[in-house]
């Protein structure tokens, strides 16, 4: 097979991986080596004049020895397989890079015969890319569930990132529906690089690595939504579980898509991308914002209202500590407020350390008040035409969702975020 048509047929079955990004992580170029890398945005790096450098997003083969129901490269399915070759592989990288098509790459993979069988063959690809062709561009590498330390530690220090697919959200789920997997497969392997960052790398095995040099990027994992009947509250609270018993840099959502029919599946029916956005939004405020998950979302309703973001519904929840007062709040209750992040409060509690900070000057701090209006007050004021009232405020924050879904406009942007 031509290597362009082996690419078209990995390049595509990679799309279903959505856990690719961003890099965390900043490596200067070095004279008589190929590549660089920051810690920037939705890829990488940025170019000079502001264009957005992408990954090569590929699979190593989609030759598959395990039968999950989900995946589009199962065993059973035929579709057209191929293998690249390490060498293949890396030229691949290189040409791209060459060509300034890409500046790093995030490499997946099916299972080919056994996890460390093709854990080898992926190192093999990576070390002749940062050995031989001293390419210093950032690499994201999915470890198999169920490989070797020996082959994790390799990996680990020539990818800037690893990620460990935790697949689906509970054990049960993974036992019907991927039951060559398990949890204990995935845990494990996740534990031991997480003790690999952590430890300072003083375990034998590591004793030899720069601390700077294993995942620097540190690692991540994705769950499929949908698949299975889990609730949100169910899969936040493995979200949250995971962060702080494994440090994880990241946890990415993969709303499901049915490419297989089978009766364990739901029939022809696709999670709704709102769904997975919303999600990723409770996520972002477990992650910065310093919310509990139990305060996002409980078991007496443990779905995410889909007409209103999460942190716009807990200030509907907790109506009580609401409107809040601009010159005199702290930080903290700052951050609780619609529409205000991390960089607006900062920048409120340091305007108004000179004068108190009114509405005209908000758009001046680049805040914006099409949420925040309904639940501040500037010097004892609301907003022109604000009527606190808990009802009103959120059929109005409904009605501008529904509003953007009738035009196509939410969608839309939700499929790109997405893509």
């Amino acid at each position: 097979m031509e290597l362009l048509d082996k690419l078209t047929i990995l390049a595509d079955a990679a799309k279903y991986d959505v856990a690719c990004t961003s890099c965390g992580v900043s490596r200067k170029a070095v004279k008589g080596q190929l590549g660089n890398t920051m810690n920037a945005g939705i890829c990488h790096s940025f170019s000079a004049d502001g264009r957005c450098i992408t990954l090569l997003k590929v699979l190593y083969t989609n030759m598959c020895s395990y039968d999950c129901t989900y995946c589009i490269n199962r065993r059973s399915n035929e579709v057209p397989r191929t293998t690249l070759t390490p060498r293949e592989l890396a030229e691949l990288v290189i040409g791209f890079y060459r060509r300034n098509y890409i500046e790093g790459l995030f490499l997946s993979s099916a299972v080919l015969k056994s996890p460390d069988y093709t854990t080898e063959r992926i190192c093999e690809a990576l070390q002749l890319l940062r050995e031989t062709y001293g390419f210093r561009g950032y690499i994201h590498a999915k470890a198999i569930p169920g490989t070797s330390d020996d082959l994790l530690v390799r990996l680990g220090v020539l990818a800037d990132r690893v990620s460990l697919n935790i697949e689906l959200p509970s054990e049960e789920s993974l036992r019907l529906l991927a039951p060559e997997k398990g949890k204990e497969s995935t845990l494990g392997p996740m534990a031991f690089v997480r003790d690999g960052i952590k430890a300072n790398f003083q375990d034998k095995q590591l004793s030899t690595i720069k601390r700077t040099r294993f995942v620097p990027a540190g690692q991540s994992t994705q769950m499929i939504v949908g698949a299975t009947p889990e609730s949100d509250y169910q899969i936040l609270k493995l979200s949250a579980s995971l962060y702080k018993t494994m440090e994880l840099r990241r946890v990415f959502f993969s709303a499901y898509i049915p490419v297989n029919a089978d009766p364990l599946l739901p029939a022809g029916v696709e999670t709704p991308l709102l769904r997975e956005h919303r999600l990723y939004q409770a996520d972002w405020l477990m992650r910065f914002y310093e919310f509990d998950v139990n305060e996002i979302i409980d078991e007496g309703e443990p779905f995410l209202d889909p007409l209103v973001d999460p942190k716009c519904n807990w200030a509907l929840r907790h109506i009580d500590q609401f409107p809040v007062e601009l010159n005199k709040a702290p930080y903290e209750m700052l951050l609780r407020i619609p529409g205000i992040g991390v960089r607006g409060a900062k920048r409120i509690v340091q305007a108004r350390r000179h004068r108190s900070v009114r509405f005209e000057d908000l758009s001046r701090l680049k805040i914006s008040l099409k949420r925040a209006k309904y639940f501040i007050t500037c010097n004892g004021a609301y907003a022109q035409g604000v009527i606190f009232d808990p009802s009103s405020i959120y059929n109005q924050l409904a009605g501008e969702t529904k509003k953007r879904r009738a035009k196509g406009v939410l969608d839309g942007q939700l499929q790109l975020l997405d893509s």
